[in-house]
């Protein structure tokens, strides 16, 4: 990416945006605490912050006749345009003294509308420029990018709050988006941002696709349970970090700390992952973090247990990367952006799932067991993920031996009675 003329051309927006978003995690529920009523303050918390997320999976369906067959540098622009747009009009009517914690939640709602398809953009475009064996680099630096904005976006976001307020950090994320929109306007030239084929007629195509096709099916579904048992922890951890490591938020900020440190070299090695088989690394991913919860879960010393949250972090860290290559090889031009915009919504309802479910679980067995709970259910998930993909691999290696063990005609071998289909190129004839 940094040696190609047009994606090095986008870096700096792409860093700044994701500067932009972490900074946003802090500021968008500080703005609500101070606009809500005392009462309700945790309740619109939660509204807020789910506003700023989730509407991005109706999007995919509300827009998917308009959006199906946008080329990548499309979508993601029109994410970022609407993103900047909408997260301006914030500060604005702030000012005016018009913004109330209704207002702030539906403005923060319509600025995420089209999250999953400026996900499915991004990856998208580079799907278009790069060449296949370079894919998984570039998914695993965007993933770095983001890495890295959870260490920098906070503690940028809190000195800004410090001198002008939260609205002051929104009215600076909205800024960032504005600096990217511009960024694809300029850096990809007009023929990369025109439709790349016929629209589609459904608005579900995307999740017709995942639903009939095996491979992304069963990556859709590993995905979703991977993140939704990720859901909990985010919610066991702090309430660990009060029962059992002090009750100081320093014990949690140290867990969250080393997990992003773990993921930034997580993130630099998810690039170098190309000549690894993908099913198996992805796999592999998931019971890695697994056995890195266990730990924690069964209340090892505070040390061994920041110890192995880091190397969780380092092992989560390229999940994205290669579940993204792997969506990006096994589509194409005609539904490649669709697909990734129903993948981005799967991906976006998973975790606030498994944190919603998190709670009554915490309540009803207490934080430390919860952990140990999702440990263990991640390792189960994992090792059934594994055996399903050795038991198709074995399945399909035994049928290839089968064909080439059927006899052919005199003089001929087997695979010589394989029909050809009509209009098959040159190219893949002699293959065959």
């Amino acid at each position: 990416m940094v040696r190609h003329r047009i994606l090095r051309r986008l870096l700096p927006g792409f860093a700044l945006s994701y500067v932009g978003e972490g900074m946003s995690l802090l500021a968008v529920s500080w703005l609500a605490i101070q606009l809500a009523p005392e009462r309700s303050a945790g309740v619109w918390v939660a509204v807020a912050v789910a506003a700023y997320t989730l509407p991005g999976a109706l999007g995919s369906v509300l827009f998917g006749r308009l959006l199906n067959g946008r080329s990548g540098a499309q979508l993601a622009a029109w994410d970022a345009v609407l993103r900047a747009v909408v997260l301006a009009v914030i500060p604005v009517v702030y000012l005016a003294g018009a913004l109330d914690i209704a207002l702030y939640a539906l403005l923060l709602g319509l600025s995420s509308l089209l999250r999953s398809w400026g996900s499915a953009g991004r990856f998208t475009l580079i799907a278009e420029l790069l060449p296949q064996e370079h894919r998984l680099a570039g998914n695993a630096l965007i993933g770095l990018f983001a890495e890295a904005s959870m260490l920098v976006g906070p503690a940028s976001a809190a000195i800004l709050i410090g001198v002008g307020g939260p609205v002051l950090v929104i009215a600076v994320t909205a800024a960032t988006f504005a600096v990217l929109a511009i960024t694809y306007l300029l850096a990809v030239p007009r023929s990369a941002r025109t439709p790349i084929e016929q629209r589609q007629a459904s608005s579900l195509a995307g999740f017709t696709a995942i639903w009939r096709d095996r491979t992304l099916l069963g990556l859709s579904v590993l995905t979703f349970g991977f993140f939704f048992l990720y859901g909990p922890v985010q919610v066991a951890l702090p309430i660990h970090a009060v029962q059992a490591l002090g009750g100081t938020a320093g014990a949690l900020a140290a867990f969250w700390t080393v997990f992003a440190v773990g993921a930034i070299v997580g993130g630099f090695a998810a690039g170098y992952l190309r000549r690894w088989p993908l099913w198996p690394a992805t796999i592999a991913i998931v019971l890695g973090w697994g056995a890195a919860l266990l730990p924690l879960g069964l209340g090892a010393p505070t040390g061994l247990a920041l110890a192995a949250f880091a190397v969780g972090g380092l092992i989560w860290a390229p999940f994205p990367a290669t579940t993204m290559a792997l969506l990006q090889q096994s589509t194409d031009g005609t539904m490649r952006a669709p697909v990734l915009a129903a993948y981005a919504a799967i991906v976006t309802l998973s975790v606030p799932l498994g944190t919603m479910a998190g709670g009554p679980l915490i309540t009803g067995i207490g934080a430390q067991p919860t952990i140990v709970a999702t440990a263990v259910l991640t390792l189960a998930f994992g090792a059934a993920a594994a055996g399903i993909a050795l038991s198709r691999a074995y399945r399909s290696k035994r049928g290839k031996q089968e064909v080439h063990d059927q006899p052919g005609e005199p003089g001929q071998g087997a695979d010589s009675s394989v029909p050809i289909a009509a209009g098959t190129s040159a190219a893949y004839q002699d293959q065959l």
